[in-house]
């Protein structure tokens, strides 16, 4: 775990010193938990946004976009459940002081087994070397299956407890496990008790007249009460979804690993809606389709898994999610849940207006049923971001820091680099940057030694230098160098947009889908 921490905390400092994400307001010592993205990290943010929406809405013909209002009536939280149930289990210790959450607690305590796994696996193909079969070697080591036995019992009785609603099990279960504070190693824990996230805001010119409102927390709710609108102006058969990006508050108490859980951070999300009955063959469908998206970015097959819920929201009747090994372990990246018809049922109860389709094949109308994906923009960008950042020995005993950002997504495509500052250089390079502008966004960079700017730029993670040097003036060509393989080669200035485009165009990527 160790050099796991050290990763993070590389990872995290590079995002600062290349322009990725700052901590806000930070000549005032910072607001925990908010961060803003930089210029760097704003142009991977809207790549990886816009890589989403073009698989989601363009390449579906019966998928349109949305983009409802941050401020919502406040009985739309009362229909969704957030005003009675959004709510966090927590627990303070009574010597430090700090508040935790108390499922947090107990997941982190299983990380720590399940690292003994991961100890006992490196071991095993160690001593066995190519002959090692991992899959068999964690079905069948005793040692290993007790350590998964452990974590199964723990997370089944934790999901029971907390649907139950047993916080006194909850704590009892932090006791057992002897689980301390990570600050002083206290074990003075106070009974756990459930917050609510949802920041309250207000509405109106006068403290009087004001009407209390919630931040939204979530952006589904914008697509389930638009339903009907989006469905008769569309003339949206089903099945049939509506997408949406955009901002959620959550006023997270124990926010925590960098972006990974922020009090302000953006949604992908996309809700599903079909035809009672045809749930189970459209959640196969969307586990596929959004393992594949997750997949065609090239970021390691062995990185992601499905982690199946055991503990279902009362209305929903299958809920699985998309998990990540981030250098902290495996977190849930994207969910994807059946909802059967709870929310449309729910705001036409509250709401009094009907939200019904009205089915012409059938001659009936009835509530459709919703197959949701929800991804979280902020995991995402940290999941690409962490997963790239690599420190790399090369043959001559130096080291490189590179990202190998996806092509598709990184912030430049290329960078120009005139290899002196005189000579007409310059003057050519410019127009090779205002000649690819068009379709691409291209750096010029100027400065320092050119072995020293390749540098710069792989950090930074952009896929191609483009040098401009004497030669150029007689033969018109230019040296392109790749990141990854810092592979160099010589070609025609007029054949670098189609190079470019072949390794960066959405539609390849897609295409591996």
């Amino acid at each position: 775990m160790a050099n796991q921490d050290d990763k993070f905390k590389k990872v995290i400092s590079h995002a600062k010193e290349y322009g990725y994400v700052f901590q806000s307001s930070e000549i005032y010592d910072g607001l925990s938990a908010v961060y803003d993205y930089a210029q760097n990290g704003v142009e991977l943010k809207k790549n990886i946004r816009d890589y989403w929406w073009r698989a989601m809405v363009q390449m579906n013909d019966n998928i349109v976009g949305l983009d409802a209002a941050i401020f919502m009536h406040p009985t739309t939280w009362k229909a969704s459940g957030h005003v009675d149930a959004f709510n966090d289990p927590l627990i303070d210790n009574k010597d430090s002081k700090k508040r935790y959450r108390a499922d947090v607690l107990v997941e982190d305590y299983c990380l720590k087994i399940e690292a003994k796994i991961e100890k006992e696996v490196k071991k095993a193909q160690k001593r066995f070397g190519e002959t090692f079969d991992k899959a068999e070697f964690i079905s069948t080591n005793p040692r290993v299956l007790g350590y998964q036995e452990k974590i199964d019992s723990i997370l089944s009785r934790l999901g029971k407890s907390l649907e139950s609603e047993d916080l006194a099990d909850v704590k009892s279960l932090i006791e057992e496990l002897q689980i301390v504070d990570p600050l002083t190693g206290s074990k003075n824990w106070t009974d756990v008790k459930q917050f609510n996230l949802m920041f309250g805001t207000k509405l109106g010119a006068s403290a009087e007249s004001a009407m209390d409102l919630h931040l939204r927390p979530e952006t589904a709710q914008g697509i389930f009460v638009n339903f009907l609108n989006v469905q008769k102006t569309g003339r949206m058969k089903l099945p049939f979804g509506i997408a949406q990006t955009g901002k959620a508050f959550r006023n997270e108490i124990v926010a925590r690993q960098f972006i990974f859980r922020m009090r302000e951070f953006e949604q992908m999300e996309m809700q599903f809606f079909i035809k009672p009955g045809t749930q189970g063959e459209w959640f196969k469908h969307w586990k596929d389709a959004r393992m594949k998206w997750h997949l065609s970015l090239g970021l390691g097959n062995e990185n992601y898994r499905f982690h199946d819920h055991e503990k279902l929201a009362h209305y929903a009747d299958a809920a699985t999610d998309i998990e990540f090994r981030f250098p902290f372990g495996f977190k849930e990246l994207e969910g994807i849940h059946s909802r059967t018809d709870f929310d449309l049922k729910a705001h036409e109860e509250h709401s009094g207006k009907k939200l019904q389709y009205f089915d012409h094949a059938e001659n009936k109308s009835y509530t459709p049923y919703v197959l949701e994906t929800s991804i979280g923009l902020d995991r995402m960008f940290l999941a690409v971001f962490s997963n790239s950042f690599v420190e790399e020995e090369l043959e001559n005993n130096t080291t490189r820091t590179v990202l190998r950002l996806p092509a598709v997504l990184a912030p430049f495509k290329a960078a120009v680099l005139p290899l002196v500052k005189k000579d007409g250089l310059p003057e050519i390079a410019k127009q090779i940057v205002d000649d690819l502008k068009w379709d691409f966004n291209v750096a010029y960079d100027e400065k320092d030694a050119v072995g020293r700017r390749y540098r710069r730029q792989d950090a930074n993670g952009t896929p191609f230098c483009i040098t401009v040097d004497h030669d150029t003036l007689e033969d018109n060509a230019v040296t392109i160098r790749h990141r990854d393989t810092m592979e160099q080669k010589r070609v025609k200035i007029e054949d670098l947009r189609e190079i470019i485009k072949k390794e960066v165009d959405v539609r390849s990527w897609l295409m591996k889908m």
